[in-house]
């Protein structure tokens, strides 16, 4: 059985990680590239989209980490999910408190009613981003560590 939470934890977690690792490196350069106003369009559905999914991404992938943390608590290697649980919770209170106001606003604006500095902080939210994917990275790499 606790075979199978560590699969399913892993995997749970690669997919989270590839998803925002595909948003930092593949979808913002596509969007950056659209003329102003779809980059802007493009950039409100994905925040509409995936801020309604990732929520429950996120918390899945803790509950799941931190079940898996507990029941090898006292195993050697034990340390490995502990810390990538610990990754976690930094990442879901990145997001909370850095990116999910920014989302929040932004996947409202349309090209009429986005503010003047709209780039600026869109900038400001894949900063954000990229090190909460270097954070979700880390967290995932332990993972698969501790599956060894």
């Amino acid at each position: 059985m606790l075979s199978a939470l560590e699969v399913v934890t892993t995997v749970v977690v690669g997919l989270m990680v590839g998803v925002e690792f595909a948003v930092a490196f593949v979808m913002n350069p596509i969007f950056n590239a659209l003329p102003e106003d779809s980059d802007q369009l493009a950039r409100s559905h994905g925040g509409r989209m995936l801020g309604a999914l990732m929520p429950f991404w996120y918390g899945g992938s803790l509950v799941l980490t931190a079940i898996w943390a507990a029941a090898t608590w006292h195993d050697d290697g034990a340390g490995l999910p502990v810390i990538a649980a610990a990754l976690l919770v930094l990442s879901v209170v990145m997001s909370v408190l850095l990116l999910v106001p920014i989302n929040n606003r932004g996947k409202t604006w349309t090209p009429e009613n986005r503010p003047a500095d709209w780039k600026e902080q869109t900038n400001r939210w894949n900063r954000y981003h990229y090190a909460r994917v270097g954070v979700i990275v880390a967290a995932f790499t332990l993972l698969v560590a501790a599956l060894a």
